[in-house]
């Protein structure tokens, strides 16, 4: 198929470079930077595009690859009649792409994607939906380059998703950082808790999370939980932190 992205930054990149070496066509890329156009553009041996008004129906799928909040800011400039039109954000509806284009969808990699350090296995949970047929037909098409995990998703269950992503992706990775600058703070090597997170996350794939719950909160260990927020008094929003996961551990069971 042939395909244009509207875009140049992270997802741009794993679709337009993912999609090409499965076979598929890039007539062009628009970006609103157009340096990192042209670099995105030769990447995938196609054009770069001036004005985002310039494509038109002159490919199977469009593809915008942007900021969630831009979306509907460049949905104004395009019309289309026969392209199907696609964005790739998690937690934006697909109708609002219903204006500018009949056929519409979205294809949205569960994923965090860097372009420097692009993966290149095929087990990258993707979900999609559709306005028609035709749009169904095209993702069909587009999906095996991308993913082997497509699961069919409408608007309302990517936002349950979407959260859900960023419960276990955002905020597991901003607790990693709050642990590493408090072990830089107090000489303690990060590496020797390394283990530990690895075999936390290697239990999940046969075990269920909850069943796998240990620590001070789960055994309602009020004294080490004191000792531990004594230990963060210098640091009033992690201890708040703390606290607060500690207090949603205890609920969670106190109701067992």
């Amino acid at each position: 198929m042939t395909f244009n992205i509207i875009g140049t930054g992270n997802t741009a990149w794993f679709i337009a470079t993912r999609l090409v070496a499965g076979g598929h066509i890039c007539n062009g890329i628009y970006g609103r930077n157009m340096e990192a156009t042209q670099k995105l553009a030769n990447s995938v041996a196609s054009k770069a595009f001036e004005l985002a008004a310039g494509i038109n129906d002159m490919a199977d799928v469009c593809i915008i690859a942007i900021s969630d909040h831009a979306i509907d800011d460049i949905v104004k400039n395009l019309s289309f009649t026969d392209t199907v039109l696609l964005h790739t954000a998690g937690a934006v509806d697909a109708g609002v792409l219903a204006a500018a284009a009949p056929h519409y969808g979205v294809i949205w990699p569960i994923y965090s994607i860097v372009k420097d350090n692009l993966p290149v296995e095929k087990t990258i949970p993707t979900a999609w939906e559709v306005s028609t047929e035709t749009a169904r037909e095209a993702i069909l098409a587009l999906l095996p380059a991308l993913t082997n995990m497509a699961y069919e998703a409408d608007s309302t269950q990517r936002r349950w998703l979407h959260m859900n992503a960023v419960f276990s992706n955002n905020f597991t990775n901003h607790i990693f950082a709050i642990v590493q600058h408090l072990c830089a703070e107090k000489g303690l090597p990060f590496s020797l808790l390394q283990p530990i997170i690895r075999q936390t996350v290697d239990r999940l794939s046969s075990h269920n999370a909850e069943y796998l719950q240990t620590g001070p909160a789960r055994r309602g260990d009020s004294p080490t939980i004191e000792k531990h927020l004594a230990l963060l008094q210098e640091h009033p929003e992690w201890q708040q932190v703390y606290s607060q996961l500690s207090a949603s551990i205890q609920a969670m069971y106190q109701k067992k």
